[in-house]
């Protein structure tokens, strides 16, 4: 059979209470006696019961919380009989307590209690309350007679109260199966409405948020918070708070009920088309800053990410949240709307001044500027000027080619330099610190020019040509059209070559030789040199034995 199988009308409480107290009631008789000893040494008091008869009652229960005696010698004392010679003043404290709570007990009115079990038996369990004793059987009382309920706490319904016998019976099952009823009832009704109800807030977890809707509590998963997508329900809501909510689902075996709150307001993105767009400006609060972006409330139950590259035109940004604070207004632009991933993205640099207009508007291509070593990579070192970055390529580092950026500088560094070039749509600034001295090529072409003689070192040998160092500290280009009647698979490192200079650019510190060219050059001076000579040896007969030929 199962407890509820059993109504309480099938029940003969009467009959159980006289049942499971028919021993203890012959010995527990409420009287009233006479102290004839109290011996504090043996912890004992000697009480007259009447009849010639005494009765052994423990001294501590006429002893007060600061250990006073609160009865003397001939004093009358109110008594419960325990048998065995024993009686229990407590006992008949609670007795007299019981007479008058029964005798001002109203049958028009229910009494709920809540009292700790003391006592068991096969019949049930005596529940006190407040000094008071009641009785709840164990077939109304919902706990498992293979576990010690002795201690615990429950609460129950008073069901009976007989006057005249001085008992009242109480039944935990009543209110369970009341509340299951309730229970039934809210649920049903939420679950078929699918209308938003208002609950209150009773407990805010990591995971979700407890919500009272009608008197019974529902789990709110974080998940089922905000349109956005999982949230923090502590950052959104505190405890009391009102709020919407729908009934999602009943688990009857866990008494689980699941509640969402986003379903029970409308959801922005089934029109996202006609709230925001791509290139709108809008305020928006940051509600949380990670290493790689931030997370903004656009409101409308709306979420933005901000990636740490929107923050600022400052491409060092170490940290967002040395830019902005948690709980703050900014404007933003939206700068994508992606309606299937439910995904906004916005970008706060692009409402600031553009740092690249501001440079171009002080700084033109030419100008000499000084500015400060960010970083080095392998291909060069960028610069910091006002607030732009420029880049410092290897090559504009020196004239001295076996010098660069890692060699030379060191992030810090306060380098003085020349700007070579402006890509404003590009965001892109070059710079020269070799520019800024004069060059090896311009020094050399004081004293050279095209059709010089010049012999070189071998320096390094390319599929294109072969590079020479010349006096001065420069370098030539022979390419491989201008090697001959030198083959190039007979060249060797350090090996010296004459050629002539083919081609000289200051500007751009170049210089060609060319081998093949000597040979014409040469052979021409050769005709040049002799036909001067042959002009120097012609006398003054040849030149009249030519006129008068004619």
């Amino acid at each position: 059979m199962k407890f509820e199988d059993i109504e309480v009308e099938d029940v003969d409480f009467e009959a159980m209470l006289e049942e499971s107290f028919k021993k203890s009631e012959s010995k527990s008789d409420l009287i009233t006696g006479t102290i004839v000893k109290i011996d504090e040494k043996d912890n004992l008091v000697v009480v007259d019961i009447g009849g010639g008869r005494d009765a052994n009652l423990a001294l501590d229960e006429i002893t007060d919380e600061e250990g006073n005696v609160t009865f003397a010698v001939n004093d009358s004392i109110d008594v419960v009989t325990m048998g065995r010679g024993r009686i229990s003043h407590k006992a008949a404290l609670s007795r007299v307590a019981l007479n008058e709570f029964i005798a001002e007990y109203d049958e028009e009115q229910e009494y709920i209690i809540e009292g700790v079990v003391t006592k068991t038996n096969k019949g049930g369990y005596v529940v006190e309350v407040d000094g008071l004793e009641f009785f709840m059987p164990r077939t109304l009382s919902y706990l498992s007679s293979k576990l010690d309920s002795k201690g615990k706490k429950v609460k129950a319904v008073i069901v009976k109260v007989d006057k005249d016998k001085g008992s009242v019976v109480v039944s935990r099952k009543e209110l369970i199966e009341r509340d299951k009823a309730k229970t039934d009832e809210i649920v049903g009704a939420l679950l078929e409405s699918k209308d938003p109800v208002i609950g209150t807030i009773k407990k805010i977890t990591s995971y979700g948020m407890f919500v009272d809707v009608g008197g019974m509590d529902g789990l709110v998963h974080y998940s089922q918070i905000s349109h956005k997508g999982p949230v923090n329900p502590s950052k959104y809501f505190a405890e009391g708070d009102e709020v919407n909510v729908i009934a999602l689902e009943y688990d009857k075996k866990k008494r689980h009920l699941s509640l969402s709150i986003k379903d029970a307001n409308p959801d922005p993105w089934a029109d996202i088309d006609s709230i925001i767009g791509v290139g709108d400006t809008v305020t928006a609060t940051v509600s949380n800053i990670e290493p790689y972006g931030v997370f903004v409330d656009l409101g409308e139950d709306l979420e933005a990410f901000l990636h740490v590259s929107e923050i600022s035109w400052d491409k060092n940004v170490k940290h967002p949240k040395d830019y902005l604070e948690n709980n703050t207004d900014i404007n933003v632009e939206v700068i994508e709307v992606d309606k299937e991933g439910r995904r906004l993205r916005v970008s706060l640099k692009n409402l600031l001044p553009k740092p690249m207009d501001a440079f171009t508007n002080e700084n033109k291509v030419g100008d000499v500027v000084t500015g400060a070593v960010t970083s080095i990579t392998d291909f060069g070192a960028f610069v910091k000027v006002g607030t732009v970055e420029g880049l410092l390529h290897n090559q504009e580092i020196s004239w001295d080619k076996s010098k660069n950026a890692k060699s030379e500088l060191a992030v810090g560094d306060e380098v003085e330099v020349r700007i070579i070039k402006i890509d404003k749509d590009a965001g892109k600034i070059s710079l020269s610190k070799k520019a800024l001295e004069d060059s090896p090529v311009k020094a050399f072409s004081q004293t050279h020019k095209n059709g010089t003689i010049v012999t070189g070192t071998v320096k390094d040998t390319k599929d294109f040509g072969v590079f020479i160092s010349l006096d001065n500290n420069v370098d030539a280009l022979i390419r491989l059209e201008d090697l001959h009647p030198i083959k190039v698979e007979e060249i060797e490192k350090g090996q010296e070559i004459r050629g002539v200079i083919s081609f000289i650019d200051v500007n751009n510190d170049r210089i060609r030789v060319s081998v093949k060219r000597l040979e014409r050059q040469e052979e021409r001076e050769a005709m040049e040199q002799l036909n001067l000579d042959q002009d120097d040896s012609m006398t003054l007969g040849d030149a009249f034995g030519d006129m008068l030929k004619k």
